[in-house]
């Protein structure tokens, strides 16, 4: 890769690669609920379950293996559409992994309004938008001094362009011209990356809490088990120094 400075020799810049080598590299795995412009959701949440890539593989053998010991295949898909009554137990170990492991944190952008948004107002479009809250997720998460990699769980056809916009918005918004910062966004497959679907399930909790819905005693319990465990109120702004999980309320202007 090469750039030219100030009109004079073109000078070879350090690669991603390079750059991720030399520092502390962080994966971060970002999935995301009722983002669609007309699904009739008046919230949308953005989420992100995060850890140091050095302790990845170490994270998924034990979310495998609690599988196992629940009686679920090691390649049994996490969800949360998939908490109920009978899996309970499951999940509410899940939760205590999640939290029993300092390596893990998670932090979401709960954007409320959405229904009433008035995108003209601001010279935008709703998917301008959409990328401005994934910024308001993902900054406070990027320490200069580390490299990142992003894996997307991207669940409708634009998955391709969403990327290529999401790394753009990011590089111009952090000077990171060369991807020193964030070094890679890609999009992944969430039943084969363990801690996406973990990002899915707590995603899920915090979407299900803030859309008001009561439909399943087991999500409740779920929901309570983890804003106990990690001293949060999912309808509540947390500190930003807090970061096991991390909680940011957007809301558009005049309705606070």
């Amino acid at each position: 890769m090469q750039y030219r400075q100030g009109g004079g020799q073109a000078m070879t810049a350090t690669t991603p690669g390079q750059v991720a080598a030399e520092r502390r590299l962080v994966d971060v795995y970002c999935d995301e609920s009722c983002h669609l412009e007309h699904d009739g959701h008046p919230i949308m949440v953005l989420g992100a379950a995060s850890a140091e890539h050095d302790s990845i593989a170490e994270l998924n053998h034990a979310i495998r293996a609690l599988k196992v010991e629940h009686g679920y295949s090691p390649d049994w898909e996490i969800k949360w559409t998939r908490v109920s009554a009978s899996r309970l137990p499951f999940y509410i170990a899940l939760v205590d992994l999640f939290l029993g492991e300092p390596p893990l944190s998670f932090r979401a952008v709960v954007a409320h309004g959405k229904d009433q948004l008035a995108h003209d107002e601001f010279n935008q479009v709703h998917d301008e938008w959409y990328y401005k809250m994934y910024y308001q997720l993902l900054c406070p998460l990027l320490d200069q001094a580390s490299a990142y990699r992003i894996y997307l769980d991207i669940k409708d056809t634009r998955g391709g362009p969403k990327v290529a916009k999401l790394h753009e918005v990011l590089a111009n918004k952090l000077h990171d011209w060369d991807w020193e910062i964030v070094n890679r966004i890609q999009i992944v497959r969430s039943d084969e990356v363990q801690l996406m679907q973990l990002s899915d399930f707590l995603l899920g909790a915090v979407s299900y809490a803030n859309r008001g819905l009561n439909t399943s005693d087991a999500k409740l319990a779920v929901i309570r088990h983890l804003e106990h465990g990690a001293g949060v109120n999912f309808h509540r702004n947390t500190r930003i120094t807090d970061t096991k999980v991390n909680l940011f309320h957007w809301k558009r202007r005049g309705t606070w």
